[in-house]
């Protein structure tokens, strides 16, 4: 198996780095108007509303009904969508955002600075997983008319980060759809109503999701395309023959296996590249729950991070798909990056069983120490490898491993509400500052049940206080610092393992036109998207 994965990572080196047919990707001409773009949608979440899940698998849906405050344009700069504007005070206190007139919601209703306010307050600051954090100090937001908000914080909120953070964290929701009953349970979270390009038509749980056209967008003679129809394949063999057969135009988000990646970029109908997925790079994890005393012991975490050789397994399942990671914050992030990213754990299987043995350890019948459950998110290939690589490597330090696999939903469940795992292993997404979607991994004090926040039953009072000291520093190498310094931390305590770095792979067809266009073009709204014939 190895011999043959190198082969076809060898043959797809290019793929990591590169658009493979570039004339075909941004040709331009007068934008064609109708057509049905159909998606895969590997893993379902069930939630599309992007006010209360962040994650590109609620954007890859949600994102072309609802929209954010503020998006990303084509240099990675914000730019407005729902507000035209924006300002703080110079303590950093006081953002006022003003709002774009003329917007109607899907039903008809008039966008105001009202649905802001609720959603902000109701949804961000309470439930959405990021937002909850991120939102922290913000005690109120004013509406002294209808097209003005104005967001009120006890400390100061850095306006770069908040704009930075608002693409994924900005969506706005219908207060007059929600402000009765509990959010969480509105049945409008799995049928969305939006001020979107397309409007939510019909959810076939398991089969597909549908959206069209809006013919009332505030965009000028936007959207072109009349539908949108996401198809729930959960076999990535089965998506890759439907991308093949033309039944699928576009597989988001690393959603094909490596090799069907490597074969489809040869095809010229199809173009399969990283480009707008500068947004959204990646870290494998390995995510520890303290509840267990074998866990909760530093001893073994650092020896399970020493048992894996994370070089071996880029070179034989990644290839130039990834490269090793140093800390919760990637190379890629040029703002952030450390000089020192503190301790690092390299291979050292004979190191690994002298910790798990001065841990009080020792292996026992048939060699085993004790036994652990690992709940390998199904979001993508290099997940399910890494998980059974993971297994495979702690079984010859005498950790038995045991893989849990579930869909979506049950894998969100069960880690982040139930805590019924020992080990789980997915990716954390960093998202341009590492107060929008990083550090929410580390800080206590999270809602239960929000994914892809600190659910490990962990905490460090000195931790919370940097994340906190960074996030509401305005003086930019002051945040740097302090950003360095949390990473240090993090990896000395080791709550979570981010061994591995990735950029994501899109397979889309040639046919498609204002494609991969921005950095977080997957999770965008796709109003100027277009088919050719």
């Amino acid at each position: 198996m190895q011999t043959t994965r190198r082969a076809i990572l060898k043959t797809s080196a290019a793929i990591a780095t590169s658009v493979m047919f570039p004339e075909l990707s941004f040709a331009q001409a007068a934008p064609r108007r109708g057509g049905v773009f159909t998606v895969h949608y590997g893993a379902e979440q069930r939630q599309l509303n992007p006010s209360l899940q962040a994650s590109t698998g609620v954007y890859i849906v949600g994102g072309k009904i609802q929209e954010a405050l503020v998006d990303l344009d084509a240099n990675g700069k914000p730019v407005g969508v729902l507000a035209e504007s924006w300002e703080a005070t110079p303590d950093g206190k006081t953002i006022t955002f003003n709002l774009r007139k003329g917007v109607t919601w899907h039903d008809g209703k008039p966008f105001t600075s009202a649905d802001v306010a609720f959603t902000a307050m109701e949804m961000w600051k309470k439930y959405l997983n990021y937002g909850s954090t991120l939102q922290l100090f913000l005690t109120a937001v004013d509406t002294p008319d209808a097209n003005t908000a104005i967001f009120r914080y006890e400390r100061p909120m850095p306006l770069n980060l908040l704009l930075r953070a608002l693409p994924d964290l900005g969506y706005i929701s219908a207060k007059h759809l929600y402000e009765t009953g509990d959010v969480r349970q509105n049945p409008l979270n799995l049928a969305p109503v939006g001020t979107g390009p397309f409007k939510f038509v019909q959810y076939e749980r398991g089969q597909y999701i549908i959206a069209d056209r809006n013919p009332n967008y505030w965009r000028a003679d936007a959207p072109y395309l009349d539908r949108i129809v996401w198809r729930v394949v959960t076999d990535r063999a089965a998506a890759a023959a439907q991308v093949e057969a033309g039944q699928i135009l576009y597989s988001p988000f690393s959603g094909l296996t490596i090799s069907d990646m490597a074969r489809l970029g040869k095809d010229p109908r199809f173009i399969v590249s990283t480009k707008g997925n500068e947004g959204n790079a990646r870290t494998n994890t390995v995510e520890f729950n303290f509840r267990r005393k074998e866990l909760a012991d530093i001893r073994v975490r650092r020896a399970i991070a020493h048992a894996l050789n994370i070089p071996f397994f880029i070179e034989n399942f990644l290839g130039e798909f990834a490269k090793r990671g140093t800390g919760p914050i990637p190379s890629v992030s040029t703002d952030f990056y450390p000089d020192d990213n503190g301790p690092q754990y390299p291979y050292d299987k004979a190191l690994a069983v002298k910790l798990l043995d001065e841990a009080g350890f020792k292996p026992g019948a048939g060699g085993t120490r004790f036994t652990l459950r690992l709940l390998p998110a199904p979001w993508g290939e290099d997940i399910s490898l890494f998980a059974t690589f993971i297994q495979q490597s702690l079984g010859e330090v005498g950790i038995k491993v045991d893989i849990v696999r579930n869909d979506g939903g049950g894998f969100l469940k069960q880690v982040y509400d139930d805590h019924a795992f020992d080990l789980a292993s997915g990716w954390h997404q960093y998202r341009n500052d590492p107060a929008v979607s990083t550090t929410v991994w580390y800080r206590s004090g999270q809602p239960k049940g929000a994914p892809w926040t600190n659910q490990w039953g962990w905490e460090d009072p000195a931790i919370d206080k940097v994340i906190d000291d960074a996030a509401t520093e305005v003086d930019p190498a002051k945040r740097k610092a302090l950003y360095g310094q949390f990473v240090r931390m993090v990896n000395t305590e080791l709550p979570i393992w981010t061994p591995i770095e990735q950029i994501f792979v899109t397979v889309i067809s040639a046919k498609a036109r204002n494609h991969s266009n921005t950095p977080r073009w997957g999770s965008s709204s796709w109003h100027d998207l277009w088919l050719a014939e």
